[in-house]
């Protein structure tokens, strides 16, 4: 008798469930406690909605809309940068080439993420190499003033992130086969025209992948926030963090989580329907075009 074709996935559902489900569960039922004195860290005894208030209150809100900010406009450069790049490896560089600088690209995830984070630190601080080439130059005259600014986690976030975007995209570039473009140039269209109405939206599913892969772990970042923003750069992972680690208040950092993980599902279906918006008059006059073409001749006819 056959088994089920579902079994196979069991293994994956049970991991999900016990490492995803279960602990995300179990923030949510935190967030609707409270902190018990000063030495308790959670009590659920009288649940209420209170911790959401007090984690939407203005002082915790200003952090949430940086972190937006942060978010939005680490993915955007991280996209920009990694389009160009991709592009550039899957068809511009011949294939013995590739493999060396996809190694180069994925040089940074073999160094510890903290130790990346302090180097940058280490350049960007005052007394810096770079602050002095700067001035010896006579680019500046002051030293480098980026350091615990918000400025600084911006830069701290996309060197982290950016290879996240760009292998994805690098992916999707490389199944895009030459034989297309070359097909697109040969019915008269220019390089421009090619990329963007060829190659880029068949690159759709990995501009996708690298905007979910960069945006969702950047949102809750906290690590380049301490090391590089300071309190100007403070970030809601940090909030988080504090929250559980020296306030020891689970109940507001399980809420924090909780709006986190709301924000960052709307935004992300809120970027959907916005790409959904900007390609469809794309799609529209796509579908008019294949309408227009002339169809094809019944068979039968053509023998009569």
């Amino acid at each position: 008798m056959p088994r089920p074709r579902f079994l196979l996935a069991l293994p994956a559902w049970a991991w999900l469930a016990a490492f995803f489900v279960a602990p995300v569960a179990m923030v949510v039922y935190f967030s609707f406690g409270y902190k018990p004195g000063l030495f308790g860290t959670h009590a659920t005894d009288v649940l209420s909605l209170d911790r959401y208030r007090e984690a939407l209150s203005p002082t915790f809100f200003t952090t949430f809309t940086n972190t937006l900010r942060v978010g939005i406009a680490g993915t955007l450069i991280c996209l920009l940068i990694g389009i160009p790049m991709a592009y550039w490896m899957a068809v511009k560089v011949s294939p013995t080439r590739r493999a060396f600088l996809l190694a180069l690209v994925i040089v940074p995830f073999w160094t510890n993420f903290l130790v990346r984070t302090i180097g940058w630190q280490v350049i960007l601080a005052p007394e810096g190499w770079l602050s002095g080439l700067l001035q010896a130059l006579g680019i500046r005259q002051d030293p480098l003033a980026i350091l615990y600014t918000r400025s600084a986690v911006l830069l701290g976030v996309v060197y982290n992130y950016l290879p996240l975007m760009i292998l994805p995209l690098f992916v999707a570039f490389d199944r895009v086969g030459p034989e297309l473009r070359e097909a697109s140039k040969d019915l008269g269209a220019d390089r421009w025209r090619t990329f963007t109405r060829v190659t880029l939206p068949l690159a759709r599913p990995g501009i996708v992948a690298g905007v979910l892969l960069v945006f969702i772990p950047l949102m809750g970042d906290y690590i380049t926030a301490i090391v590089l923003g300071g309190a100007r750069g403070n970030m809601v992972g940090q909030l988080v963090a504090s929250q559980f680690q020296a306030a020891q208040n689970w109940a507001l950092g399980s809420a924090m989580a909780v709006l986190l993980i709301l924000i960052i599902a709307v935004s992300v279906m809120i970027g959907a329907g916005i790409a959904y918006l900007l390609t469809w008059p794309v799609r529209t006059r796509r579908r008019l075009g294949l309408a227009d073409l002339p169809s094809t001749p019944d068979p039968q006819q053509v023998r009569t």
